[in-house]
């Protein structure tokens, strides 16, 4: 199975972000837009994880989420992966506040993903809500340039969540477990 840890922005600022986007869509069709109720702030993909990890992998996030604190947070500016929105395939809309926690919390769930035998990549972490998809590289420099003055109303985050992920072209994800950041 999929899975991913992941931060979920409140209802508000969810409700913040459609009415940012919504006016866009209709001038990009060809992009695949993720609906409100899949917004979430990634900590930490994990990918395929064997059903026999499952439980050691929750025993070791929840020991590490237990030493981080709550998330002063706001949704602010866009950005694309890659970095050259000529040829983009992901706009994506920034985080920015307490950073550097959002930074120590997904790099000690690496550590501890690792420590029970998951292989996760080692690229550098972006904190970053996916606001919408290209199949093939696009130029998003417009759709950027227009939200790029973005910004939500400030927001704590006190949960961290393990998310099972099921792919498709309407992706489906379950919370399967919870801790809470102290």
């Amino acid at each position: 199975m999929r899975f991913f840890v992941a931060v979920d922005p409140p209802a508000g600022v969810l409700e913040e972000m459609e009415e940012a986007v919504a006016f866009l869509r209709p001038w990009a069709p060809a992009l695949r837009w993720t609906e409100r109720e899949d917004r979430h702030l990634t900590l930490l993909f994990l990918g395929e994880v064997p059903d026999e990890r499952l439980s050691e992998i929750r025993r070791r996030f929840g020991a590490e989420v237990a030493l981080h604190h709550p998330l002063s947070l706001v949704v602010r500016g866009t950005g694309t992966f890659p970095g050259d929105t000529t040829r983009a395939r992901v706009l994506w809309a920034g985080i920015d506040g307490d950073v550097r926690g959002l930074n120590l919390l997904s790099y000690g769930l690496r550590r501890a993903a690792r420590k029970a035998g998951i292989n996760v990549q080692k690229r550098p972490y972006v904190p970053h809500l996916t606001l919408a998809r290209s199949r093939a590289p696009a130029d998003l420099n417009e759709l950027r340039t227009r939200l790029d003055p973005l910004e939500s109303t400030p927001f704590t985050a006190t949960n961290v969540h393990l998310v099972h992920s099921r792919p498709g072209s309407r992706p489906r994800y379950r919370t399967v477990s919870s801790w809470p950041l102290f």
